[in-house]
Formats: structure tokens, C-alpha cells, sequence
């Protein structure tokens, strides 16, 4: 639980299940997260390896944020949770609409 742990890594690894993404990409997915939080969150991921952090030399320069072999195996095993919190929010919008 320490991996993946904290309000927003979670939601990290969802925003970067299908493709990698730009810092601004994820800060604009993510919102109500702030600038410190989510480099702080990168950084534990990578840490983890679970999140590959790939810097192009270029002008300006540019990092792209990517899931590793081991990111992908834990977001596979993460949507069972995805689909019952899905299927959660349904219910709470059903049951809390006025009559």
C-alpha cells in the first residue's frame, strides 16, 4: 500500500495507463493537485519503479512521464477497484436524487 498510497498516485497511474504524458498533460488531468504534490508523487513512483521518467535533450526541454513493466502489472491490477468505484459513484448518484 506504501507504492501506491496518497491522494493522487492512484489517479497518476490512471492518467498514464495507455500512453506517456507531459508534466503540464497530467497537472491538467489531475485537477485540484498542486505543482508540489504531483513531483512529489512522481518522484515516489519512480522511486518505486513503477513510473519511467524520460528527459529529451532538446530546446526547450522536455520530460515525459511513462508507466515501467511494473507500473502496467500494478494498473492491471488496480482496475477491479476502478470498475467497483465506478459502479460505487452510480449508486450514490442513484440513491441520493431527489424524488
Amino acid at each position: 500500500m506504501d507504492v501506491v498510497g496518497g491522494k493522487w498516485k492512484a489517479l497518476i497511474l490512471w492518467e498514464l495507463r495507455d500512453r506517456a504524458h507531459r508534466f503540464g498533460q497530467l497537472r491538467q488531468a489531475l485537477p485540484g493537485v498542486s505543482e508540489k504534490v504531483l513531483i512529489q508523487q512522481l518522484r515516489e513512483l519512480e522511486t518505486d519503479g513503477i513510473v519511467h521518467r524520460e528527459v529529451y535533450q532538446q530546446v526547450p526541454p522536455k520530460v515525459e512521464y511513462s508507466l515501467t513493466e511494473l507500473g502496467r502489472a500494478l494498473g492491471e491490477n488496480l482496475q477491479p477497484l476502478a470498475m467497483w468505484g465506478e459502479a460505487y459513484v452510480a449508486h450514490i448518484e442513484a440513491t441520493h436524487l431527489p424524488a
